[in-house]
C-alpha cells in the first residue's frame, strides 16, 4: 500500500467526498471517502495519505498532523515604497518576487490602472495564492494595491 506524506491544499470538498492537491508536485488525490469533521475547499492539510486500492486512484487520509487556513486578506495600506520602486523597474504585465527579510516572500505585479481591483480581486480568489503560502509555510496572505500595483505579501503569523 503506497503511502504519501505533504502538505496539502482541499481543492474540493462536500458532504461525500474531497479532493487534495499537493502544494509541492501538484499531484491531486481524490478521497475516497470524506473525513470526519469533513473537509472544506481552501484548507490546508499537513498529512500522510494511504492507498485506498490497488491502482493508487482513491486515496484515504491515514493521519493529519496540521488542518488549517490559510487567510487572504486585502489591506487598506498601499504598497511599501520598496514595492513601488519594484514595480516602477517592470513593465506592465511583469512579476517579481523578492524573499521578505525574515520569513515568507513579496510579489509585486504592475497590472494597467484601470485593472487594478480586478487583479486584486483575481489574487485573492486563485486557489494557487493559498497553496503557495503552504509552500512558503507561511500564515497568511495580505494584499495591497494603488493604481496598476498590486503587492501580494506572503506573511508569518
Amino acid at each position: 500500500m503506497e503511502t504519501k506524506t505533504g502538505t496539502f491544499l482541499v481543492t474540493h470538498g462536500d458532504e461525500g467526498a474531497a479532493t487534495l492537491t499537493d502544494v509541492s508536485d501538484r499531484q491531486v488525490h481524490a478521497l475516497a471517502e470524506q473525513a470526519d469533521p469533513p473537509l472544506e475547499q481552501g484548507e490546508v492539510l499537513t498529512a500522510t495519505l494511504e492507498s485506498a486500492g490497488d491502482i493508487d486512484v482513491a486515496w484515504r487520509l491515514r493521519a493529519v498532523d496540521d488542518r488549517r487556513s490559510i487567510p487572504v486578506e486585502e489591506s487598506p495600506e498601499p504598497p511599501t515604497k520598496q514595492e513601488r520602486d519594484i514595480a516602477t523597474e517592470q513593465g506592465v504585465g511583469e512579476l517579481t518576487r523578492r524573499e521578505r527579510a525574515g520569513e515568507g516572500e513579496i510579489h509585486v505585479l504592475t497590472v494597467p490602472e484601470e485593472t487594478t481591483e480586478q487583479a486584486v480581486a483575481d489574487v485573492r480568489e486563485d486557489p494557487e495564492t493559498v497553496a503557495r503560502a503552504a509552500r512558503l509555510g507561511v500564515d497568511r496572505v495580505e494584499i495591497r494595491a494603488a493604481d496598476g500595483v498590486v503587492s501580494v505579501r506572503y506573511l508569518p503569523n
